[in-house]
């Protein structure tokens, strides 16, 4: 499952060409961005993840 959108990647870098591989670096950045922010609430007892927790 892929956690971007290709076109809003797209509409976001308009003024640069994006080759097929950054979607795929950049959906593995986001996993790891939501897996550290999720183990942070946790780890405050939470489960609400907060933007704090980015």
């Amino acid at each position: 499952m892929s956690l971007i959108v290709k076109a809003a990647v797209k509409d976001a870098l308009s003024e640069h060409n994006v080759s097929a591989d950054f979607y795929e670096a950049l959906d593995e950045e986001v996993a790891e961005l939501l897996e550290d922010a999720a183990q942070r609430a946790e780890a405050n007892d939470r489960k609400t993840v907060q933007a704090r927790d980015l």
